[in-house]
């Protein structure tokens, strides 16, 4: 049987990009693989956590059982992946890294998305806050139990890296090597900003999408956002008979298009600009090198602030908000003033996190399960716990 090699895992890619042969590594060393890359095992490890199968029953903006078409954040990940992956083929970036970041920047969210990581943080905020960034990385870094050898999934510092989008000052005193750019400045790799920019890309756009569906967002409305509205008129133009459900697609895949486009030239243009030698040089700039055109900036935001008014803000994704807070507080007092109803490897934890920090310890434990669960379980240990009349 003839042995199975590995292909040099850097073959194509840029000088600048992530490369494998210059990785920090990890932070429990490991034999390599013999037929699989360092960033290829990061993301398989991803795709085999607990949390990633998770994210299918988590909220995007609307709330699971709202609909079976809706986004989660399951389906976000996997369309910031698609998004990312093929700026990062372009660029000669490391499409594995990219896709490894992509599928776990998500994975401390909360449930109810962002009201569940509001509640949770004003919650935590006598005992250190929540981010859901830093939650990300603690799943990985911690709370995933798969391996014998060492806690969490020990995944590279690039990846870890690119799954740290945001971090306060004080988290990132105690992250030493990898928090070190929220204190002293300076950028992470180019496939994490790539990332960072793709997951705002998404977002931004399939909720447009999502609002259309749910009847929260309108033609009229949207066409005075000035990135919707061009593209609406050449999609009409083109397509005069064109269907309601077809013309939200298009126009929605004509914006994407419009907006990555101007991403990768932009980006083309600023690495010939910088010319960085490495990934390195990259870390060292003073701004990131993955962006838009200012014009193009412009409109991403406009459509972003739009979104944040006219759906975020809609009385029905309101109303979810209110009750979303209801559950997360409860369920908080509740595990926090009495962690044995936890399961068996939380309520320990609590007792260990309280030995070794007080109630801040504890509080921190209580977070980790609440952060883990899925809209429907936090639903239904609040009923079960809490409040069995609360309508969803």
């Amino acid at each position: 049987m003839v042995p199975v090699q590995l292909p040099d895992p850097d073959k194509g890619l840029a000088s600048c990009a992530a490369l494998q042969a210059n990785s920090r590594g990890r932070v429990y060393p490991e034999s390599p693989h013999p037929y699989r890359g360092e960033f290829q095992r990061d993301r398989d490890r991803i795709i085999h956590s607990a949390a990633f199968r998770r994210l299918v029953y988590k909220t995007q903006v609307f709330v699971n059982h709202e609909g079976d078409l809706y986004r989660t954040r399951l389906t976000h990940s996997l369309e910031v992946s698609q998004i990312a992956r093929t700026v990062a083929v372009q660029l000669g970036l490391n499409e594995q890294l990219v896709e490894a970041i992509c599928l776990a920047h998500d994975l401390g969210h909360t449930p109810f998305g962002h009201a569940g990581q509001d509640s949770l943080n004003d919650c935590m905020r006598d005992y250190g806050g929540f981010e859901h960034n830093l939650q990300s990385l603690r799943v990985v870094d911690k709370l995933e139990e798969k391996y014998a050898a060492f806690p969490g999934l020990n995944l590279c510092y690039e990846t870890r890296e690119g799954i740290l989008k945001h971090c306060s000052r004080h988290n990132a005193l105690e992250l030493g090597e990898l928090g070190r750019r929220f204190i002293d400045g300076g950028q992470p790799g180019l496939e994490a900003q790539l990332v960072n920019i793709a997951d705002a890309v998404a977002y931004n756009n399939h909720d447009v999408d999502d609002g259309i569906r749910a009847g929260l967002l309108n033609f009229e409305q949207l066409c005075e956002v000035p990135v919707f509205g061009a593209q609406y008129s050449r999609v009409r133009a083109a397509h005069p008979g064109i269907g309601r459900r077809a013309l939200t697609h298009e126009t929605v895949r004509a914006m994407i298009n419009f907006i990555v486009t101007d991403l990768l030239v932009t980006t083309r243009t600023n690495l010939a600009e910088h010319s960085p030698a490495d990934i390195n040089a990259v870390r060292a700039q003073p701004r990131p090198l993955v962006a838009f055109s200012d014009e193009v900036f412009v409109q991403h935001m406009e459509l972003k602030g739009f979104l944040n008014k006219q759906l975020y803000r809609h009385p029905r994704v309101l109303d979810m908000t209110g009750r979303a807070d209801l559950v997360i507080r409860g369920l908080f007092a509740l595990y926090f003033n009495d962690p044995a109803i936890m399961p068996e490897e939380f309520a320990a934890r609590a007792a260990e996190g309280e030995s070794h920090a007080g109630d801040a310890g504890r509080a921190r434990a209580v977070a980790d399960y609440i952060a883990g669960m899925t809209d429907r379980y936090a639903l239904s240990a609040y009923h079960r716990l809490v409040d069995a009349t609360l309508v969803f």
